[in-house]
């Protein structure tokens, strides 16, 4: 790698606005404001609107509007149906 043309890289805590819940991870963001992680030292804090702990596809929360298939939505389109329904 060619030096100084890369940002740094190092720990950063992202912290989800809507829940309240902190992740401690690396990355290359830059932040003024800073936080005291549990292991005592600080790192700076990013704030993020939806993480994986409010997002509704990984909360379970998430609605499915469309539930059917494609050969359904083939056979209401064009009028099939099963014959040997009951």
């Amino acid at each position: 790698m060619k030096p100084s043309i890369h940002p740094e890289y190092r720990q950063v805590v992202f912290m989800d606005t809507s829940t309240g819940t902190k992740f401690l991870i690396g990355s290359t963001q830059t932040s003024k404001e800073t936080v005291e992680w549990e292991d005592g030292n600080e790192y700076p804090l990013l704030r993020v609107e939806i993480s994986s702990d409010s997002h509704p596809f990984y909360t379970g929360r998430q609605k499915f509007t469309q539930a059917d298939g494609r050969v359904d939505r083939f056979n209401k389109k064009y009028g099939y149906t099963d014959k040997n329904k009951d």
